[in-house]
């Protein structure tokens, strides 16, 4: 059978016109680029957070940064749609200081701070002359020494505001320890020269430490556990609140509370039901 031209131009167009939808279909799957540091939270989005989306239609790329500083000013500029990697008063903090609109959704599962050693088995061996290395960000910082106040190594001045305290703002050290604030990264490095580093939770997984070996282990308050940030202007987006959706569906509970998974150990948040508590 020979098609007639008028035929052949009709069934060209109506070609034509199904591609251009299914192109059209195709650019308006969204990407969402999460923005991480070293550790384990890169595989919480891969492995609790991504599938969710995907079932929604999503695309989700990890990009994983050095430090704790590019994650939050590539969500301001645009280069990445969210970031999991930072508590919230680091987030606040930072966003004040450097003028950025971004802000925490929600409040994930998180890794403490513990103190480390390679040199010591408990922390009554601390001696005097003692290297402990710390976060040397203002935020982490202060928190590291609110943990070794209550570890009972040092006591904060009381005229001290202790969320911004300082090492200069130690009024009693018993033990004569040194403590050397460093770039959070660089923590895990110093554990084969100094007698102890507070190393964060996700700088430890990614050196290999195990919330185990842990001399002593951090309580978390809420304002020091992890959040998904999202820029302000975006946050009623039906991506952002996709995201949010994730985070508290029964899937993302499974993997977190699985019994051989890393994210087990950590320290949940108060939205989380008690059903799925450790």
């Amino acid at each position: 059978m020979t098609l007639t031209t008028p035929i052949r131009t009709a069934l060209a167009a109506g070609l034509l016109a199904l591609g251009l939808q299914w192109a059209h279909a195709a650019s308006e799957v969204k990407t969402i680029v999460f923005g991480v540091a070293p550790g384990p939270y890169g595989d919480m989005v891969k492995q609790a957070i991504k599938p969710e989306l995907v079932k929604k239609g999503y695309r989700v790329e990890v990009r994983e940064f050095s430090d704790y500083v590019q994650p939050n000013m590539a969500l301001a500029n645009g280069s990445i749609d969210a970031n999991l990697f930072q508590h919230t008063l680091y987030l606040e903090k930072f966003a004040a200081d450097k003028g950025l609109k971004i802000r925490p959704l929600i409040v994930v599962p998180t890794a403490s701070m513990g103190l480390y050693s390679h040199k010591i088995t408990a922390i009554d061996q601390l001696k005097k002359g003692d290297i402990i290395t710390l976060s040397n960000d203002p935020t982490n910082l202060a928190r590291g020494l609110r943990f070794l106040a209550k570890l009972g190594l040092i006591t904060i001045k009381a005229n001290i505001d202790p969320t911004k305290a300082s090492e200069r703002d130690i009024d009693l050290n018993p033990r004569g320890l040194v403590f050397k604030p460093l770039e959070a990264a660089q923590l895990p490095r110093t554990l084969d020269s100094a007698s102890g580093a507070l190393v964060n939770g996700n700088f430890a997984f990614a050196a290999g430490l195990k919330l185990s070996s842990a001399l002593a282990l951090e309580t978390l308050d809420e304002n020091l556990k992890n959040v998904i940030a999202v820029r302000s202007e975006d946050i009623d987006k039906p991506f952002v609140k996709d995201i949010k959706a994730a985070v508290e569906s029964p899937a993302y509970a499974a993997v977190i509370n699985q019994p051989a998974s890393v994210f087990s150990q950590f320290q949940k948040p108060q939205w989380m039901p008690a059903a799925v508590q450790p």
